[in-house]
């Protein structure tokens, strides 16, 4: 039987670009792979064909050839008599037509991001982020504050510059992937060779081998050091900040530039004082009498005491505001405020005559004395205690 046209069967112009041809390729690849249509004689025979077709129209020297002689013309080569039985499927073995390795079967199905490629590790690679912590003080985190860290990290060995190699020496080809970093591996499958690329073990990806490593970094062009890094804390940071310092990490290699150092703020709780957002909550504590009679006391802040002002009939929980006495803000502007909360306390361990004189107060007060919404509430309490 005589073969079809081989622009006829990819379905494309005799003066179709390289891209159209990949294009339509795929389509029908896709469309007619084993894998799609499993038992299924007829799409075999179909992929066949246009692998074959494929594989003369993306090789500009066989396209040439075909286009001129037709399909005498490439057949002379020699090249596709594998076509005839199911395990040849011709392009998936060692290949002039670009398209022929194992990572162009992922190619069909997944598009050209599927991240199989022909990569090559060497090149210039950034350096590792790290990550360390740092624990502040209540106010240090309020305030801000400057502090030094002490970090470990790799740097660029000075005496062979970060190549690896002696000085004096220089890193050679390596002989097992011929400079690529890289090496093919074809394998036998049911559906004919596939052939992969992997980094090579030689070299891991380098391309070059060191024979005479620098005896400084034992040819890693890195050597580990500690530094002494001057963080500084901006006014108004929180447990859990994150702070971000531009270069301070691992040095790169190939020329790459060095990763970043982040600092994870912890705040350590303070005795008197919580945080809520940009306010400061504090707890003062009161004598029900004072809270009943007023009083003025003082409070702590921040940035020291204050005196405030407590009226009288102040009931518990009450919250006073003091304004601007709370966390400054991170990005600048104003300040949050100081919130005070009165916890009242009940006296304990009273004498007996300490007990007569409250009990002749409570007497002596009536639902006029209490700020209670009902006012049925004095009265049955009242009631409760005297039966």
């Amino acid at each position: 039987m005589s073969k079809r046209d081989y622009y006829e069967v990819l379905g494309v112009p005799r003066n179709a670009s390289k891209e159209e041809i990949k294009k339509a390729y795929r389509k029908l690849a896709r469309k007619y792979h084993p894998d799609v249509n499993p038992g299924d004689k007829n799409a075999e025979e179909k992929f066949k064909e246009i692998q074959e077709a494929y594989e003369v129209l993306s090789d500009d020297n066989l396209r040439a050839r075909y286009d001129q002689f037709g399909h005498q013309g490439v057949n002379d080569e020699g090249g596709f008599g594998g076509f005839g039985d199911f395990g040849g499927f011709g392009g998936f073995g060692e290949s002039t037509s670009g398209f022929g390795g194992f990572s162009d079967i992922f190619d069909i199905f997944f598009g050209d991001d599927f991240g199989i490629k022909n990569q090559r590790k060497k090149g210039p690679r950034r350096g590792r982020d790290l990550v360390t912590e740092l624990e502040l003080s209540f106010e240090e985190a309020a305030f801000g504050v400057k502090k030094d860290l002490k970090i470990t990290r790799y740097e660029k060995c000075s005496s062979c510059d970060g190549k690896g190699a002696e000085p004096g020496t220089h890193p050679s080809p390596c002989s097992t992937c011929g400079g690529t970093g890289q090496i093919r591996i074809t394998q036998k499958t049911p559906f004919g060779h596939f052939q992969s690329i992997r980094t090579c073990q030689q070299c891991g990806g380098e391309g070059t081998v060191i024979l005479t490593p620098c005896s400084k970094c034992q040819g890693k062009g890195q050597v580990k050091k500690q530094r002494t890094i001057r963080v500084e804390v901006p006014p108004g940071v929180d447990d859990g900040t994150r702070l971000r310092m531009t270069s301070e990490g691992d040095c790169g290699t190939h020329g790459g530039p060095p990763g970043d150092l982040y600092v994870h703020v912890r705040v350590k709780p303070h005795p008197h004082f919580k945080r809520q957002g940009y306010d400061v909550i504090y707890e003062l504590p009161l004598s029900f009498v004072k809270a009943a009679v007023g009083c003025e006391v003082k409070v702590p802040t921040l940035e020291g005491e204050v005196d405030l002002k407590i009226p009288e009939g102040t009931q518990p929980d009450t919250v006073f505001k003091i304004r601007g006495k709370g966390i400054p803000r991170l990005r600048g502007g104003s300040r949050g405020d100081q919130l005070v909360r009165v916890k009242l306390f009940t006296p304990t361990n009273l004498t007996e005559e300490q007990k007569e004189i409250l009990r002749e107060f409570d007497n002596t007060c009536g639902e006029f004395n209490y700020k209670v919404k009902d006012k049925g509430f004095f009265r049955r309490v009242k009631d409760a205690f005297m039966s």
